[in-house]
């Protein structure tokens, strides 16, 4: 019913799993991973068991062929099951039932798996195994996505698409630093749910990304007038030598706090100020003629 990837950031500090099915809320049924331990997907005839079970061995050391190799041994619907765990060092490793559905099947290397069933063919795999090794310059979260929409374009589910889903967790990256899931997305029931998980996770990067600080501007002069400008437009009237406190209101209220420096302004913070208050003009520089 599925086509997933379970894999391990390079630097082993982050751990995901990303899925696509036909089939209702895959995603709240396949994956699941622990911060600097590891990752699995269990699928086909899911045994929800395998998750809890399975993150329990890779945190006493057990490697991942050694963790699906207990597992199944263990589970007398093994030939119906579909599974892929990744651990916090070594290859992944992945099983397939032989009463899997075809097509079925699974590949793995360092830091990886990948494994479907139902699938348009082989290729699908091969294709999210590509994606995956070939999205070297991306960012984990991203690069996950795109080994799973590679799968999707050569034709992922035979049945066709329904749900999506991406699980990603680094230690203590979770909201506000109080937890380590960095990323739960799930698309339960769309027409094309791993472009809508795309959209999800472009707004999930807007809101809840660290600012990038090479990239932050002072706010100060031109710049703090116009973004008191925008925020008294928006109702929250600041003053525009010091608007940073009309500012956090607002960006509280947008759910973009992750994103502000005192004293300075992030330029996704501001492009999105702008777009939400498109009427007020920019200050002109002094000595600069108005447009005609």
């Amino acid at each position: 019913m599925t086509f997933s990837l379970v894999a391990r950031s390079a630097d082993g500090r982050l751990h995901g799993v990303v899925v696509a099915s036909r089939f209702l809320a895959a995603g709240a049924l396949v994956p699941a991973a622990e911060a600097e331990v590891g990752a699995i997907a269990t699928q086909a005839h899911v045994n929800l068991a395998y998750r809890p079970q399975g993150l329990a061995l890779l945190r006493t050391g057990v490697g991942a062929a050694g963790v699906v190799a207990g597992l199944v041994a263990a589970d007398d619907e093994r030939d119906h099951r579909q599974l892929g765990v990744v651990g916090a060092t070594g290859p992944g490793a992945c099983w397939t039932g032989p009463a899997c559905r075809a097509w079925a099947g699974g590949q793995s290397g360092d830091g990886w798996a990948a494994q479907g069933n139902i699938l348009a063919g082989p290729h699908v795999i091969d294709e999210v195994r590509d994606g995956w090794l070939g999205g070297l310059g991306l960012p984990f979260p991203q690069r996950l996505l795109a080994a799973l929409r590679a799968g999707d374009e050569a034709g992922g589910d035979r049945r066709g698409r329904q749900s999506a889903g991406l699980l990603v967790v680094e230690r203590g990256a979770g909201y506000a630093g109080t937890g380590d899931t960095l990323i739960d997305l799930r698309v339960d029931d769309h027409p094309d749910p791993v472009a809508e998980l795309g959209r999800l996770l472009a707004t999930h990067t807007r809101l809840f990304s660290r600012p990038d600080p090479g990239t932050l501007l002072t706010l100060t002069g031109t710049l703090a007038v116009e973004v008191a400008g925008l925020l008294t437009a928006l109702g929250h009237p600041a003053d525009p030598a010091a608007p940073q406190e009309a500012l956090v209101a607002w960006a509280g209220l947008e759910n973009l706090e992750r994103r502000l420096v005192p004293g300075r302004i992030d330029p996704v913070v501001l492009e999105q100020l702008r777009r939400a208050a498109p009427h007020v003009p920019a200050p002109r520089a002094a000595g600069t003629p108005p447009a005609s």
